[in-house]
């Protein structure tokens, strides 16, 4: 299980919370404190309601879609529309992002981009930074390991197709020097989320290990990209959740106070006079936005969905 675990722990890095540009200053932030004291049955109880708690929440944003047989057939991510009666006329839709996808993924999603007065988008980058189209992994090491993922998985990467250059695309979330600075004020580092996210993998392990005997037979599989999709589509799902407990009641940097941001950024364009306003963030980010959002009056009013990874054989 341990194999599994480690794949759980990169995958949730690499596609739910970058691309992130400020890998090497968020380093910057104190070491993190690690314990290797065993889980009681209690704790190990409590981590798992927690994560079903959490597993449904997430399912708003990110879900496996089945057949009548329940086979997977698409990874898919939602576009949820909210209203609030405190800004008449103001809709804001939270369009739920995975960093390496289907090209008709990227394609469908450009086509709703335009329709906005703006588009608020995530990249840890200095203040306005717009990427340029085709930019790839431009010497970022995360990126640049998203990228190879995508070559194995044989899909196309976020910043490879969607064109940021647009008029009405925001830039809305911190710089490398406010990530930097708020993981050092709170003491994490991207290691400590990745140890955390080993001990929660540890918690909902599956001792038959028959998530380890998928990989293993989709990485040698003829059809290594199809297979290898199938079963980490499944483990992506649980890494929402996942990832949503480790916000924990304090929050971290990595999703709460670039959440804020992105937050500040859209009162700000609303004050502006802009009455159609999307938030494209990862998938993971969305369910503590849309209870941010709620604080200020948004209500859900709609939800469609978009096949981001197609599951069934072409």
């Amino acid at each position: 299980m341990r194999s599994t675990i480690r794949w759980a722990a990169i995958w949730a890095v690499l596609l739910t919370f970058a691309p992130l540009q400020a890998q090497d200053q968020a380093k910057q932030g104190d070491k993190p404190k690690t314990s290797t004291k065993p889980l009681t049955k209690e704790e190990v109880a409590a981590r798992r309601a927690a994560v079903q708690k959490a597993r449904e929440e997430a399912a708003r944003f990110l879900r496996i879609r089945r057949d009548k047989k329940g086979k997977a057939v698409a990874m898919e991510t939602s576009i949820v529309r909210y209203i609030s009666p405190k800004h008449p006329g103001v809709v804001v839709d939270l369009v739920g992002a995975v960093h390496i996808g289907d090209k008709s993924y990227y394609d469908e999603l450009n086509k709703q981009f335009v329709q906005y007065d703006a588009l608020l988008y995530e990249l840890v980058a200095p203040e306005g930074a717009k990427p340029q189209p085709g930019a790839g992994n431009a010497g970022n090491p995360v990126s640049g390991l998203q990228v190879g993922m995508k070559n194995m998985l044989e899909l196309q990467f976020q910043l490879d197709c969607v064109d940021y250059t647009k008029e009405n695309f925001v830039h809305a979330d911190m710089s490398p020097e406010e990530f930097a600075a708020s993981m050092k004020k709170r003491g994490e580092s991207m290691t400590q989320l990745f140890f955390r996210m080993l001990g929660q993998g540890l918690a909902q392990q599956d001792p038959s290990g028959s998530q380890d005997a998928k990989l293993f037979l989709a990485f040698f599989s003829k059809n290594r990209a199809q297979r290898m999709k199938q079963v980490m589509a499944e483990q992506f799902q649980e890494m929402e959740a996942t990832m949503s407990v480790l916000n924990g009641p304090d929050g971290t940097t990595i999703i709460t106070e670039r959440n804020k941001k992105a937050l500040a950024v859209l009162d700000r364009e609303i004050k502006k006079g802009r009455k159609s306003l999307g938030i494209f963030y990862g998938a993971g980010h969305l369910p503590d936005m849309e209870e941010r959002l709620a604080k200020d009056g948004f209500k859900p009013s709609g939800r469609r969905w978009l096949t981001a990874w197609a599951l069934s054989p072409k």
